[in-house]
């Protein structure tokens, strides 16, 4: 998966979250919290955007399995495209090559 195409989904699934119904959006705000611990945990130190993307392509079903567990009750917060996508939307801000909302290319 390109760079482009993550970061227009994360994005998107950010926007998600943030129109939720305020009755919906506090569960959904607690399972993107912990899949965004869960990517500091899995990434380690200092990571680059293509680490991030290359994780995102391996799938999220392990997110599925935080938001059972964070969420049990609030089948709405179990929704990846948007708090999976919001958790790695606010985790792409820390990549060692991420600024201004773009990825900085390398020095040639």
């Amino acid at each position: 998966m390109s760079f482009d195409t993550a970061i227009y989904q994360w994005r998107a699934g950010a926007r998600r979250l943030a129109e939720a119904e305020p009755t919906e959006r506090v569960a959904m705000e607690r399972v993107t919290s912990r899949i965004h611990a869960e990517l500091r945990r899995r990434l380690g130190g200092p990571f680059t955007v293509d680490e991030l993307v290359e994780l995102y392509d391996r799938g999220t079903g392990w997110c599925l399995d935080i938001a059972y567990a964070v969420a049990p009750g609030a089948p709405w917060a179990w929704d990846m495209r948007t708090v999976a996508d919001a958790a790695f939307a606010r985790y792409v801000r820390e990549a060692g090559d991420f600024a201004g909302g773009r990825r900085l290319e390398p020095d040639r």
